[in-house]
């Protein structure tokens, strides 16, 4: 009877592990799938004159938008992994949460906007993307939590179709979500009033790891990255920047 029992255990064990194994396997193969994609995207957007030396290479959205029209910009912060395009569909919210460039499926998804934000009207753009281990997709994000990396990242670059626009952090903090407790960040994406506008920007200050000189006024436009974060349920971690030029 014991031996049967062995027997038995033995192979639920093998099998957990069959199972644990192949759906490793599968992962690592979704990240090499869609690193490349990545790699093969920013190779298309990247545009420089002939003959022209340029101190960085520029990114032309018009190429990836004949590709694909759900794209609305592409996120870069140098030195860092991150180097993605955005992609928006307002009328299918979080489509990109699931899936890649090409609209297939991906467990890593692609970086979106918020489909109540308009990159044009709106003074606060929320962009979304998952926390990947190994600094993949806004998993790099995780690096703010340290006051030294922000200071050697401070600047966040968003490329639209017309033009590149700089960022500046003012603020790095973690909240939860789905609950009555977390800060519904996400909520503010259209201030149009001068209290809402100060009490957003106070709350994102109150919040952040550590103070920040850098802040914003009535009137400056703001972009903020937004990914999970795990010592708590739900958590998410924010980084929050106002346009410079």
């Amino acid at each position: 009877m014991k031996k049967i029992i062995f027997i038995v255990i033995s192979m639920l064990l093998i099998s957990v592990m069959l199972i644990s194994s192949y759906f490793l396997i599968k992962n690592f193969k979704e990240e090499d799938k869609q690193k490349n994609i990545f790699t093969e995207l920013s190779n298309i957007a990247i545009a420089t004159k002939e003959n022209e030396q340029t101190e960085e290479n520029q990114i032309d959205l018009e190429k990836l938008y004949k590709i694909n029209n759900d794209i609305v910009g592409w996120l870069k912060i140098d030195n860092t992994n991150i180097n993605y395009p955005i992609m928006q569909t307002r009328n299918k919210p979080n489509f990109y949460l699931d899936k890649n460039f090409y609209k297939e499926y991906s467990v890593m998804g692609t970086p979106y906007i918020d489909e109540n934000c308009d990159i044009e009207n709106s003074n606060n753009i929320i962009i979304y993307g998952h926390h990947i281990k190994g600094n993949k997709m806004l998993g790099e994000l995780e690096n703010y939590k340290s006051e030294e990396y922000y200071k050697n990242h401070k600047i966040i670059k968003f490329y639209t179709r017309d033009t590149m626009i700089e960022y500046e952090i003012i603020s790095v903090f973690k909240t939860t979500v789905y609950d009555n407790v977390g800060f519904k960040y996400y909520q503010f994406y259209n201030m149009e009033k001068e209290r809402e506008f100060n009490t957003f920007v106070n709350k994102c200050k109150e919040l952040s790891f550590y103070e920040i000189k850098e802040t914003a006024k009535f009137g400056d436009k703001l972009i903020t990255l937004s990914t999970c974060e795990y010592s708590k349920q739900n958590g998410r971690l924010v980084v929050i920047a106002k346009q410079i030029s």
